[in-house]
């Protein structure tokens, strides 16, 4: 290899590395996205969005390092101004991602990651086409009710509730057409390096246009 092309190869990296990357990953309940994002957090030096919420504020929560606590008042005027790029209701709780905390994060070529699901992803990706959207899958739909089982202490009436929501979650992830790319979850270390080379190379895909 010329010196010119390793050169060149090597401005490439580094643009890449500066370039800014919002990442959505979704994945239905039981397939392992969360130690999958928390691992690619790691390796790419990422950082998660902040969430805005309206529940209390506990004794152990830092503003603006767990959440940014709003009144309900305060979180509607930010939705009607469309400042979240997406908002949900948790039980009572009103939860969204505020747009500002994640473009001045982009802005410094962070990536900086959203763990959601699909219809907060659709949202997103309305919001910010730019986000790169990565869904997880189980293996099979059998591998995927065994984890279930075997992470949940519940009522086998429970876990096949939960179950059903998962195919539905992974069906209306396929048909909803704004994920750029799926990963099925089989060996975890695998997945989690496939991850990563994903992502390294849409930065550089980026950072080339």
């Amino acid at each position: 290899m010329s010196e010119v092309v390793q050169d060149n190869i090597e401005s490439i990296e580094k643009a890449a590395e500066k370039q800014g990357l919002l990442l959505i990953i979704s994945g239905p309940s039981g397939v392992g996205k969360t130690t999958i994002t928390t691992q690619v957090v790691k390796e790419l030096i990422a950082s998660f969005s902040v969430s805005m919420t309206t529940r209390p504020m506990t004794h152990e929560d830092v503003e603006g390092r767990d959440y940014f606590f709003v009144s309900e008042e305060q979180f509607k005027k930010s939705v009607g101004e469309g400042e979240l790029l997406e908002w949900a209701e948790v039980f009572g709780n009103l939860y969204g991602t505020p747009r500002s905390a994640v473009v001045e994060q982009l802005n410094q070529g962070k990536i900086v990651i959203l763990e959601i699901d699909v219809e907060g992803a659709i949202l997103v990706k309305q919001n910010m086409p730019e986000a790169f959207a990565l869904f997880v899958l189980p293996p099979s739909e059998e591998e995927l009710l065994g984890r279930l089982r075997k992470r949940q202490r519940e009522a086998e009436e429970i876990i096949m509730r939960r179950f059903a929501k998962s195919k539905a979650e992974i069906a209306r992830a396929k048909e909803c057409n704004i994920y750029d790319c799926f990963l099925t979850n089989d060996v975890l270390d695998e997945t989690i390096a496939e991850a990563v080379r994903v992502v390294k190379a849409e930065r550089m895909r980026r950072a080339i246009k």
